[in-house]
């Protein structure tokens, strides 16, 4: 039986898959895991499985919760001189440049598959296999590589994916990175989806794919150990709830670091009343100072995030000490069940678990999240995450669920579309489409501050107003994100917003 549901995704492709998984009588879980399996196959480069995951439920008469399928740091077991090797560092163009670190060292203990697992598990209506189908078809019989992934892939490809063999077989063959268009399949990959269809996700970290990646990192200086995986899992938390408008918003608590930012920011425009570009891009300054200068060196983004936002409340932003690579999925069904999903595996580090097509993550390797330093954490630690997947509902009957990929660009996007959307009652689309501006803190507030922006007049007047330098991306760049939202109107219908700036898709099944 069909099950009717809003799906965005960040592709067609992955919007297809949730279908098919709705016609098989799938809910906003089942679809959302199997819209993401297949982003996670199609789109190399941007998102495989072996990162984070984020999943935030909100089932129908039940409370939200958030499922924590966040990396963690790895090297349980490790000798300290095994620490720090592995790594080579890479710098791109990407965003107005970036500098990362590659290779097995870059590689933090994977979370998504546990992440997915415990998601069907407390709350998936088809099979497992029903869930991974539509992603072992698309790896088997192969995909156009879509705009997004290509753009990436054209920037660092040879750096990236070029030096390990299996990686540099599918992305860089013979040496000529892959372009938009091209028909990719990943045999291995298709494979190693059907193992886990047939065996279950926890093969990842105590079976024969868990064995083959721990004896990789032994061979290549990597840190993730046995111990590592056998002690690895989920963790589901309640969510971090506010208020706004008429909207009771649900999202990724702390110690994540997107969840908290994005609700200091909405509180702050809440504030005042009808917010303009001036009033944005100064809570985003204020904000973003504040993380970049003391939440991200904090030892303990937990109690940070949680004192941040205590303060927040009772003083406002006056309270608080002054000083690319994701996707996003969001699923709401005709019962009322919203599911957003956010998954990252960060730049991509180009290790694969040698013969499975499944490609590591580098999150130890983005500098952005380990500002304490590269290997500085101990082992088991949560690294900070960006990544806010939010559902919500009003006393009305409506439900949403939104997210976006995109760095550090993801809390700055949700805070206009939710803004536009929760405060101001904008269309769903139209808010998706508007214009963003991010201001990118390179330090403590007072520190390099430029306003990143699509073009618009409005925009660069308030960049000018406020003597900032300001940094134009041109309109609608996929630097902002892909916010991708799903929602049901009061009146039980169903609708679904993609981002023009990757590509995303958005259909409704029936």
């Amino acid at each position: 039986m069909t099950a009717p549901a809003a799906i965005a995704a960040p592709n067609l492709a992955a919007a297809h898959a949730g279908r098919a998984v709705a016609h098989a009588g799938g809910n906003a879980v089942d679809i959302a895991l199997a819209a993401m399996l297949t982003a996670m196959t199609n789109e190399p480069g941007l998102v495989s499985s072996m990162g984070s995951a984020f999943i935030t439920v909100w089932t129908a008469g039940e409370e939200p919760e958030v499922i924590d399928g966040n990396v963690v740091m790895a090297g349980l077991g490790r000798p300290r001189s095994a620490f720090g090797g592995g790594l080579h560092e890479v710098t791109s163009t990407y965003g107005g440049g970036v500098r990362l670190m590659a290779g097995h060292g870059s590689v933090a203990v994977p979370g998504a598959w546990s992440g997915m697992g415990t998601a069907h598990e407390r709350h998936g209506r088809v099979d497992w296999s029903e869930v991974l189908a539509p992603a072992i078809t698309q790896a088997r019989e192969g995909y156009r590589l879509g705009p997004a992934a290509a753009t990436y892939l054209a920037l660092v490809g040879h750096d990236i994916y070029g030096w390990c063999e299996d990686s540099a077989a599918l992305l860089v063959p013979g040496g000529r990175v892959v372009e938009a268009g091209e028909l990719i399949r990943d045999e291995p990959l298709a494979q190693t989806y059907e193992h886990i269809a047939r065996v279950g996700w926890r093969d990842v970290y105590t079976g024969e794919i868990g064995r083959r990646m721990v004896a990789d990192m032994d061979a290549h200086d990597g840190l993730v150990s046995t111990q590592d995986l056998e002690r690895f899992a989920a963790q589901v938390r309640d969510p971090l709830r506010l208020d706004v408008g008429a909207w009771d918003l649900a999202t990724n608590p702390p110690p994540s670091v997107g969840g908290p930012m994005l609700a200091l920011m909405l509180g702050a425009l809440t504030r005042r009343s009808r917010a303009d570009w001036s009033d944005i891009i100064d809570i985003q300054r204020r904000v973003l100072g504040y993380r970049v200068g003391h939440h991200d060196v904090s030892p303990d983004l937990e109690e940070a995030g949680w004192r941040a936002l205590e303060a927040a409340q009772r003083y406002g932003l006056a309270g608080l000490p002054t000083s690319p690579s994701t996707a996003h999925v969001s699923v709401v069904d005709a019962e009322g069940n919203a599911c957003a999903f956010t998954a990252s595996s960060g730049y991509g580090s180009g290790a694969v678990v040698p013969g499975t097509g499944l490609q590591l993550n580098n999150s130890l390797g983005e500098l952005e999240l380990n500002r304490l330093g590269v290997h500085a954490l101990p082992p088991g630690a949560p690294l900070a995450s960006n990544m806010a997947p939010t559902v919500g509902r009003t006393p009305d009957g409506r439900v949403l669920a939104i997210g976006s990929p995109g760095a550090d660009r993801i809390t700055t996007a949700l805070m206009q579309v939710l803004g536009q959307g929760c405060l101001h009652e904008a269309p769903l689309q139209q808010a998706v489409d508007a214009p963003r501006v991010h201001v990118q803190v390179g330090g403590a507030l007072g520190g390099t501050v430029v306003v990143d922006h699509e073009s618009d007049p409005g925009i660069e007047a308030a960049i000018a107003a406020s003597g900032l330098p300001g940094h134009d991306h041109g309109p609608r760049s996929m630097y902002f994100g892909g916010v991708g939202a799903a929602y049901r109107r009061e009146d039980g219908a169903l609708e679904a917003a993609g981002d023009p700036r990757r590509a995303g898709a958005a259909l409704v099944t029936g």
